[in-house]
């Protein structure tokens, strides 16, 4: 190198191999962070971009080598295709893609597989001709070289026989990383691999959800010969769901959807429902973006920093749908299991979240407004006092007025201290861990009427006192716990003490 007028001239340059160890690439391949259902998942994408109508994953894991492949009746390969799918890196990230293309940087099937299994074995046909590729771990680490093996003689590996006339079957072997508790116990080691399967399940039907909804599905999804129903995150054909307007944000590189869903209350859904759609994390954390590239769901429910996740904002979710020519802007990772918001989008939707989640709370104040009305009779007093919200025993409720008007003077003013000291002692703290844990499930005890009804008696008697008439006593009693599920037994008991007053 020489110096010329203070710039740096280069005159020449050498090089240096600088290959990939083999071993130790591949190796590292196999730690992106992929969990066993984000790996099928990825595996999926490559079927639903051969155009596959039917994909199912088939598993035997009771044998001394168990083994799991996804089979599809896509466009298949020839052993050339094949070849290249199977070379790491096979495509460009920054190229052009079909939109209904849901690779991105010709990694998902090596990467995904590798990071599961050590054997990894595609086959596949079109045409009427069958090739099949095998990746061995073990064989890379003893030669290190990218040497691919190529399968001459396919009879005898699992699940050929269910190759299709055209599509492919993705074969994982060596199952280490599905194993590493119960290697030398076949029962227990079993159970395991069947218990991981048991959990992709959901993650899968919720991925996939909207190219298997519809009474035409573009795709069946089948688990050992069963067929999987999607999971629609929005609840979308339930007549109380709440579904704004789509909107759409145009960018240079394409646009983003955006459309808003309010789920119905808990109270209007089966128990089934409600948990199928909340999941294992519950609703509480369900909540937020859904965000889905090329209709694949990549995030399920975050709000990403805009938003707190709440109690009362858990109805809130909205459906954002990307194209693939977004990947970059998106920052779309090599899983396709998380992304990061363009500044532009995160600030149309910040806005969209305000809005949307004022609709998400008018649905449970509408729920709760009976228990905080002026014009009801709730046996506990929501107060709002230094910032914060306390819960009081309604001292003024008739029942307890009743009863305290029926004590000796000299025991009223114990018996109010008593119901100070339970209000005082709500167990907030174990009311919090019980609501995050799911509020739904957290209900008031439910005595039966003979236990409540020396406690109605004495509210009817006293309200029948002040003027009020037998209609507005059973209005105002069953609007709130504890009398709201007792409505034919307070208005029994109404007509009782009436009748006996007049008579």
């Amino acid at each position: 190198m020489q110096s010329v007028q203070g710039n740096l001239q280069i005159k020449g340059k050498r090089q240096a191999d600088a290959t990939p160890h083999a071993a130790s690439l591949i190796e590292g391949m196999r730690d992106f962070g992929y969990t066993l259902e984000t790996a099928m998942a990825d595996i999926i994408d490559n079927s639903i971009t051969a155009g596959a109508g039917r994909v199912e994953i088939l598993a035997e894991t009771t044998t001394d080598e168990p083994w799991i492949a996804v089979i599809d009746d896509g466009s298949g390969m020839t052993e050339a295709e094949l070849i290249e799918a199977m070379r790491p890196g096979s495509k460009n990230p920054l190229a052009e893609r079909e939109g209904h293309d849901l690779g991105r940087f010709g990694l998902g099937l090596k990467s995904a597989s590798f990071s599961q299994c050590r054997q990894l074995t595609v086959i596949s046909r079109r045409n009427g001709q069958t090739s099949g590729a095998t990746w061995d771990l073990d064989k890379v680490a003893k030669t290190n070289v990218w040497n691919v093996d190529l399968e001459d003689d396919l009879h005898g590996l699992p699940a050929v026989d269910k190759l299709p006339e055209t599509g492919t079957i993705v074969l994982w072997r060596k199952l280490d990383r599905l194993s590493t508790n119960f290697r030398h116990d076949t029962a227990k080691r079993s159970a395991e691999i069947n218990k991981a399967l048991s959990g992709a399940e959901r993650h899968l039907r919720l991925c996939f959800h909207r190219y298997m909804e519809g009474s035409r599905p573009k795709l069946k999804l089948l688990l050992n010969g069963r067929l999987l129903a999607p999971i629609d995150p929005f609840a979308t054909t339930h007549k109380a769901t709440q579904v704004d307007p789509e909107e759409v944000l145009p960018l240079v590189s394409g646009e983003v959807v955006t459309q808003c869903y309010t789920l119905p209350h808990h109270k209007m859904m089966s128990r089934a429902e409600w948990e199928e759609l909340g999941g294992p994390e519950g609703h509480l954390r369900s909540q937020g973006f859904y965000i889905y590239r090329e209709k694949r769901l990549i995030i399920a429910g975050s709000w990403l920093g805009l938003a707190r996740q709440t109690e009362l904002t858990k109805l809130s979710r909205v459906r954002v749908d990307i194209p693939n020519t977004m990947d970059a802007d998106w920052k779309i990772d090599v899983r396709k299991a998380s992304a990061q918001m363009p500044p532009i989008v995160r600030e149309r939707l910040r806005r969209i979240v305000e809005r949307l989640q004022g609709t998400s709370k008018r649905t449970y104040q509408r729920r709760g407004r009976k228990l905080v009305s002026e014009e009801n009779l709730p046996l506990w007093n929501r107060i709002q006092k230094d910032g914060g919200i306390v819960y009081r025993p309604n001292v003024e409720h008739p029942s307890i007025q009743g009863f305290a008007d029926l004590l000796p003077e000299e025991f009223r003013h114990g018996f109010r201290a008593c119901i100070t000291l339970l209000g005082s002692g709500l167990p907030v703290a174990a009311l919090h861990a019980d609501m995050l844990g799911g509020a739904e499930s957290v209900e008031s005890d439910r005595s039966d009427f003979a236990e409540l009804a020396e406690m109605a008696e004495t509210a009817i008697r006293e309200l029948l006192k002040i003027g009020m008439t037998g209609s507005d006593i059973l209005k105002t009693l069953c609007s709130t716990e504890p009398f709201v599920n007792h409505k034919d037994s307070v208005r029994q008991l109404v007509e009782e003490i009436e009748q006996g007053e007049h008579s």
